[in-house]
């Protein structure tokens, strides 16, 4: 039985009073939840959560990982540095990562190697465009992101990452994709890693991260296939995120 994962993406928000508010606010709430949780936060925060959840039951990480391990790469921040933080998931592929920052599959497989080699779990986000959607290109589109991950990461190593499916044109629209609509999308994931490896794909978590709210955790969560969410918005009030987390 896969154990239910809630992580908060916090995107480009937060200061340290609010961090500090919000936090609080969800360890205060948390109790003894069935599911696992997280936050992945800017960068320059953290320090912050190291100081702040250290010894409770939320891990944190970042939103991004470089694909080096050190050099000269002004502005990138390696593996090294995150697990520095006590940092335990990297997000690899956000779409909002490969559309601003023309991120290929290529690279996104890259930093997800990075990411597993140095002892971070990756966080490797897929998903298409309402454009794709609608020419019926979902499966390819998906398909060839997560395919760029597989040929580079083994077996075993792809045990100990984590995927999440996230519509583009659910994210932040106030569009969600129904619960049959993202489970169909993640069994054809755990489908394809199936291919690789069997084991592997059984015991993936694939979170959904598409708009997912207090008011539609519950049903999408209930989905064979759907492990959890990687959450945006909700997760920057801690009400929201913590209903989130008692859904799961």
């Amino acid at each position: 039985m896969r154990r239910k994962l809630v992580i908060g993406n916090w995107k480009m928000n937060g200061s340290r009073a609010a961090n500090t508010t919000l936090l609080a606010g969800i360890k205060a709430g948390l109790g003894d939840a069935k599911a696992d949780t997280a936050v992945c936060v800017p960068a320059p925060y953290l320090a912050q959560c190291q100081a702040e959840l250290t010894g409770s039951a939320i891990a944190w990480g970042s939103q991004d990982v470089s694909a080096h391990a050190s050099g000269a790469f002004t502005g990138e921040i390696s593996a090294a540095m995150l697990l520095d933080f006590g940092s335990k998931f990297a997000i690899v592929g956000h779409s909002e990562r490969r559309s601003y920052h023309k991120e290929s599959s290529a690279l996104v497989a890259q930093k997800a190697l990075a990411a597993v080699n140095a002892g971070l779990v990756p966080v490797v986000c897929v998903g298409e465009t309402l454009e794709e959607r609608e020419a019926g290109k979902t499966a390819d589109v998906v398909g060839e992101q997560l395919d760029a991950v597989l040929e580079v990461l083994s077996a075993e190593q792809l045990a100990r990452i984590v995927l999440a499916y996230e519509p583009v044109w659910a994210i932040g629209t106030g569009k969600t994709a129904t619960p049959e609509m993202a489970q169909e999308v993640h069994a054809l994931l755990r489908a394809r890693v199936a291919k690789k490896d069997a084991a592997a794909a059984a015991g993936m978590q694939i979170l959904y991260g598409g708009s997912m709210k207090p008011e539609n955790a519950k049903e999408l969560l209930a989905q064979p296939d759907i492990d959890g969410g990687l959450i945006g918005g909700a997760a920057l009030k801690a009400a929201d995120f913590l209903a989130i987390i008692g859904a799961a």
